[in-house]
């Protein structure tokens, strides 16, 4: 029987052998059961939480619809969706297929799994979203970033009591921000974002690179009110 193994890690925090481990597991059952492994699919640092951000995920669908294998391997069925609607729609295209869908936690897989994990899997990620929320929630009230890098800073890590490093800090990267201090002090005397651009704000490619539409987006620029440019470390 052709076997194809899926594995994924969601973050950047997990180790890159977490993948190597999983599919060496799964490979250990498929010599257990006497099954050719045929490929191995692997999404790494990608939440389950969505299945159209994962290439591999995406190219074993594409797979199965043309015969290239008659089982999926995976460490549990939450490595391959923890959405619920997703992880129904993947069983039943397998299943129309022909195709065994096979997990070293849950055995194979049938319609009591696709409900129970499925719904368990569901209650997880909103679980996650709610502490997610309130730990960038918390981060802003203490004056630091809630994620993401604006043109003009630079992640700053230190060192925390428990070992680990602090999240949130930003640094002011000086080159960037004489660009962004530019910006809003031409504006300020009246020029438009339209007019700034090609003109002495682009004054090299790496200028360009600050996206003056960008900043128009963000709110930082308001005709008819004061332009306040200040920029701070956090």
């Amino acid at each position: 029987m052709r076997a194809v193994i899926y594995a994924r890690y969601s973050f950047d925090g997990q180790s890159e052998a977490s993948i190597e481990d999983r599919v060496r597991n799964c490979r250990q059952l498929c010599e257990q059961k006497g099954w050719e492994v045929a490929e191995v699919y692997a999404d790494r640092a990608i939440t389950g939480a969505t299945s159209l951000l994962r290439p591999a995920y995406q190219k074993l669908m594409a797979d199965a619809r043309v015969d290239r294998f008659d089982v999926v391997i995976a460490e549990a069925l939450d490595r391959l969706s923890r959405e619920q609607v997703t992880t129904a729609a993947l069983f039943q295209q397998l299943t129309f297929l022909g195709i065994m869908l096979f997990t070293r936690a849950e055995g194979e897989v049938n319609e009591l799994h696709i409900g129970l994990k499925g719904t368990m899997n569901a209650l997880f990620l909103k679980d996650l979203a709610i502490k997610t929320h309130r730990g960038i929630e918390g981060r802003v009230r203490h004056g630091k970033s809630g994620g993401g890098r604006a043109y003009g800073y630079r992640v700053a890590h230190q060192p925390a009591e428990d070992g680990n490093v602090t999240r949130g800090d930003r640094e002011i990267v000086e080159a960037e921000a004489a660009i962004v201090r530019r910006i809003f002090a031409e504006f300020a005397t009246g020029k438009s974002p339209r007019a700034m651009r090609g003109t002495s704000i682009a004054r090299t490619s790496r200028d360009r690179a600050a996206n003056i539409g960008a900043i128009r987006r963000s709110g930082g620029m308001r005709r008819g009110g004061r332009v306040s440019c200040e920029m701070t470390s956090t």
